[in-house]
């Protein structure tokens, strides 16, 4: 129990390592981008017809504490980072946690969901099709696969928008209604989500559960003729049980590293279809920041966002692979 927990901290430090390592990795690309945010807000400014100076620009540098060191700030922001602020936008002049608030949150949360589609879908029916030997199963699946790997996510959502609207009269966008939008968290706007949610959540499933699908296959495939399967089975292991108790164990060891993996391209997936389904969430925000605005304060919290939440994630599946796979539990005994 002892060496177990030495494993628990141990992963700890290193994701505790590997996010400050990112956030500086993303404050310097922030500092990078041409212009400081004094510069970008008041040339914002002059687009919309108010008048600047080079002393405007000084006074707006230093009330944000841009005249300080490079180290020092990024000690600060990264400091409220751990804390869940990240100062004001650079254009927007709003609060970002506040400018955030839920949308972050609900990005996550239909990542996550089609994170836990995909693998529903695609560990049982990919074991089956590593043991089975139906041709026409197999060749199903196959196809059903390819077609979700080579097919894009954004088109898939073009379609289906253009299938519900000259069909139905629906375009089926957004993620609440207008009576919704901006009333207050309670059971009713809830459902009203889970109306609106499973379109992004099985979009943004469909190339992760093909991907998935492939992966166990292969792995199950690979497991299910080794010499310790042919013994169990021999023993009179058979069925279902045999598969869980013995190929499984040890095929979906791969499948418990590469869900931080999966997330992150769920969400690299997630702005561009959010743009098609009209989604006011972070996706949205982050091309907004990237592409529009260049608004790198609002862009850099997202990203650390989504950093610190795949690091987590990453640190949970460590922990549980320790904890159902016999071979890492050994090794931390060494």
């Amino acid at each position: 129990m002892l060496q177990f927990g030495k494993f628990v901290a141990t992963r700890a430090s290193m994701a505790m390592i590997t996010l400050i390592i990112v956030s500086l990795v993303v404050f310097t690309l922030m500092e990078l981008v041409p212009g400081d945010c004094a510069e970008r807000y008041l040339a914002f400014k002059n687009t919309q017809g108010s008048g600047i100076s080079v002393e405007d620009i000084e006074v707006e540098r230093q009330r944000l504490g841009l005249d300080r060191p490079f180290m020092e700030r990024w000690v600060s922001w990264i400091v409220g980072a751990f804390q869940g602020e990240f100062g004001d936008s650079c254009i927007l002049r709003v609060n970002i946690a506040q400018l955030l608030g839920t949308k972050f949150w609900l990005s996550l949360s239909i990542c996550l969901a089609s994170l836990v589609l995909a693998y529903a879908i695609a560990i049982p029916v990919g074991m089956i099709s590593a043991a089975t030997n139906n041709p026409y199963l197999n060749n199903t699946l196959r196809i059903v696969s390819y077609l979700g790997l080579a097919m894009p996510n954004f088109l898939l959502a073009l379609v289906i928008m253009l299938v519900s609207t000259v069909w139905f009269g629906e375009t089926l966008t957004g993620l609440f209604s207008n009576e919704f939008r901006d009333a207050p968290w309670g059971w009713d706007k809830f459902v009203d989500l889970m109306k609106h949610a499973w379109l992004p959540i099985f979009i943004l499933g469909w190339s992760a559960t093909a991907f998935a699908l492939q992966t166990v296959r292969a792995l199950m495939s690979d497991e299910v003729g080794k010499l310790y399967v042919t013994a169990a089975a021999a023993r009179g292991v058979h069925g279902r049980k045999l598969l869980w108790r013995y190929p499984a164990r040890h095929a979906l060891g791969p499948i418990v590293n590469s869900l931080g993996f999966d997330l992150n391209r769920i969400f690299n997936e997630l702005p561009i279809v959010a743009l098609i389904l009209v989604l006011t969430d972070a996706g949205a925000l982050l091309i907004e920041a990237l592409a529009r605005s260049n608004d790198q304060q609002l862009a850099g919290a997202i990203i650390f966002l989504l950093t610190a939440s795949i690091v987590t994630l990453n640190f949970l599946t460590d922990v549980l692979l320790a904890v159902l796979d016999p071979r890492v539990r050994k090794s931390i005994m060494r």
